[in-house]
């Protein structure tokens, strides 16, 4: 018996053993592949630099940052030493600010039951009480099925939040309400409005104090040259080349009568470091709204996408309860949750397990989730800082978003 015992124990001890060098090969090879595919990217000029953390179970699997944060001067001119990318540079995360502020913020008021995510937006907002909006709801807003306006340069009609509110609530609706998904701005910054109703609070001040703080998000936050802490940023573009685009050539599908593109001239005219990127955060709102305006750095973004991971869970403690997180993570008609995207025909989450979920940022950013594998992949990239290419448009991150998902859920063979 004793010896059964022993032989056992033996066994299972080189068993164990013979595992950890198959584990550990795997992260090598999955390193080395990563490693290649933004190595080139950098090499051949496709990106000024990125910054990668993916992370299974509470392991890190991989971090490092790559190429430069900037290569141009203010006046766009070729700096001779290009500032070098690290992890800790912060970049503006631009549309993931509705995931990392908004939606979050949203879901602890709910679990707060400060709000239900069917409550009519009007009873927050007087002004959408109007017979068009009146049957708009949070969750339409959340799922981008409100019928609001898909974009609209709110800077030439509006020069602060109070406009801008103003001016969203009189547009007229371009769809109707829950009939279609159409991806709106407008309608997360109806959402920030929202959350300051609710809270009586600036935006950014609400966040820092209940999302931010208690997560140790020290990192995160809006307007990051109003404070001497923060000196790292991933420049973007000289001043918003394609948003003037939008407004100028009609073939993008914007086109309002009301709108002269010569009859504004705000546009910047010098690279952007630490000032949103978004010209309706930037130009309309202070830089604080509730579509755009966030900055942060990756490590940042990881505490973030641990809670949705974790369930509403911080360090063995209940944050956010798990049933409402699950809410917010139950697919909807038309395949995505409460604000995150869920659908695995997109690109930087393809072909995903089942739910999986993420969101993707303009200025070249992303997070995606794999609750079933424990999983997560942040992908930081300031592809703006090129340029727009020969057709007018930036580097497509698709393809190379697509390619390090599909490597990180690869299993070695």
């Amino acid at each position: 018996m004793q010896l059964k015992l022993t032989l056992l124990l033996l066994a299972g001890f080189l068993f164990s053993h013979a595992q950890q060098p198959v584990e550990k090969k795997g992260e090598e090879i999955l390193i080395q592949k990563l490693n290649s595919l933004l190595e080139s990217q950098v090499k051949n000029n496709l990106i000024p630099g990125a910054v990668i953390l993916v992370k299974k179970d509470n392991q890190v699997l991989y971090e490092k940052a790559y190429g430069y944060a900037r290569i141009y001067d203010r006046k766009h001119a070729a700096l001779e030493i290009p500032e070098p990318m690290t992890t800790e540079t912060l970049f503006d995360i631009a549309s993931l600010t509705k995931i990392v502020g908004t939606t979050t913020t949203i879901c602890w008021l709910a679990d707060q039951q400060l709000l239900s995510v069917d409550d009519a937006v009007g009873k927050f907002i007087p002004a959408f009480n109007s017979p068009e909006k009146k049957n708009i709801t949070i969750r339409h807003l959340l799922t981008h099925t409100s019928g609001l306006l898909e974009w609209y340069p709110l800077y030439y009609r509006a020069s602060n939040k109070k406009q801008t509110y103003a001016l969203i609530a009189e547009l007229p609706l371009k769809d109707s309400i829950g009939r279609q998904r159409k991806y709106s701005d407008l309608g997360f910054v109806i959402l920030g409005q929202i959350i300051e109703t609710i809270s009586g609070k600036p935006l950014d001040v609400f966040e820092r104090e209940k999302i931010f703080i208690p997560l140790g998000m020290l990192h995160t936050t809006y307007n990051p040259l109003s404070s001497a802490k923060f000196s790292k940023f991933a420049a973007t573009s000289f001043g918003n080349p394609y948003e003037k685009r939008m407004v100028y050539d009609s073939s993008l599908g914007f086109k309002r009568k009301e709108i002269i593109p010569d009859s504004w001239h705000g546009w910047r005219s010098y690279v952007l470091s630490g000032e949103v990127n978004d010209g309706n955060a930037w130009y309309a709102n202070g830089g604080i709204s509730g579509a755009a305006g966030l900055f942060s750095t990756v490590e940042d973004l990881q505490k973030l996408a641990d809670l949705w991971k974790n369930e509403g869970e911080v360090n063995g403690q209940t944050f956010i309860s798990k049933k409402t997180i699950s809410e917010f993570l139950h697919k909807d008609a038309f395949g995505n949750g409460l604000g995150w995207m869920m659908d695995p025909a997109n690109s930087f989450m393809k072909n995903a397990p089942e739910g999986t979920f993420g969101h993707t940022g303009f200025t070249g950013t992303s997070i995606v989730v794999v609750p079933s594998k424990n999983l997560s992949v942040i992908l930081l990239v300031n592809r703006q800082h090129t340029g727009l290419n020969a057709k007018g448009e930036y580097y497509n991150l698709g393809p190379l978003r697509e390619q390090i998902f599909m490597t990180v859920m690869q299993p070695v063979k």
